[in-house]
């Protein structure tokens, strides 16, 4: 049976917790920043956990990680 490869896209995005949740970074940050609010700029700035809903989905992506 051949290796299990690991998605390529999905790593560049996420990466994985000590306990084995998923990190990622938040929308919105990219471009058109003039009009939005410092505080709401900041508050992206930190990461976030993905969803318990999309776990399971991100295991099979990135079997080996």
């Amino acid at each position: 049976m051949p290796k299990m490869k690991t998605h390529r896209g999905t790593a560049k995005r996420v990466k994985r917790t000590a306990k084995g949740k998923f990190k990622r970074t938040k929308a919105y940050r990219g471009h058109l920043l003039g009009h939005k609010s410092a505080k709401r700029k900041r508050r992206l700035r930190k990461g976030g956990l993905v969803s318990s809903a999309d776990q399971k989905r991100l295991k099979k992506l990135m079997p080996g990680v």
